[in-house]
């Protein structure tokens, strides 16, 4: 009896480790280039997965395939999206983008090349900083929500990129 007395509250931690991991919030790592300079290769972050109010520039994690790839929100459902010499332009209207530097070039394309008008109901267009480096909506199409895992804006690790991310 002294012996489970003993472990019961090692069985606790464990439990509440596997729940918080599972449902609230957990680590996830940057692979590749493609955030950068926002976010670094090996950068490591915390993923909000109880946050499922996502708004256009939110950085989220999107299951893609048999792996997980972070971007950035860029079109929300209902808009019509297109950039045009470099600029983004959301409902006809030009959209700043002012996580990007000046010398990010993003190339000419429309949301029509995907056979649509606009993002439908449920779904959202995600892009990474790196445009030119950068396996995204472009090439993927829209993303469904129910493939969003969350959002991440705090940096963990490395220790100069401890806090938020923009």
């Amino acid at each position: 009896m002294k012996f489970v007395k003993e472990i019961v509250p090692y069985l606790i931690i464990i439990v509440l480790v596997v729940l918080i991991r599972t449902f609230i919030i957990t680590p996830v790592r940057v692979d590749g280039l493609s955030m950068y300079p926002t976010l670094k290769n090996g950068e490591i972050l915390l993923l909000k997965k109880y946050d499922r109010s996502f708004d256009r520039f939110d950085i989220v994690v999107v299951k893609y395939g048999n792996t997980k790839i972070v971007k950035r929100i860029i079109g929300l459902p209902g808009d019509n999206l297109k950039f045009v010499n470099n600029k983004l332009y959301i409902n006809g209207k030009e959209i700043e983008e002012p996580f990007l530097s000046a010398s990010v070039i993003t190339n000419d394309f429309d949301i029509n090349k995907f056979n649509i008008d606009k993002i439908p109901d449920g779904y959202y267009f995600v892009m990474g900083d790196n445009r030119t480096n950068s396996t995204d909506s472009r090439i993927i199409g829209v993303v469904p929500s129910k493939n969003i895992l969350g959002i991440t804006d705090f940096s963990l690790f490395p220790f100069n990129t401890f806090g938020k991310v923009k």
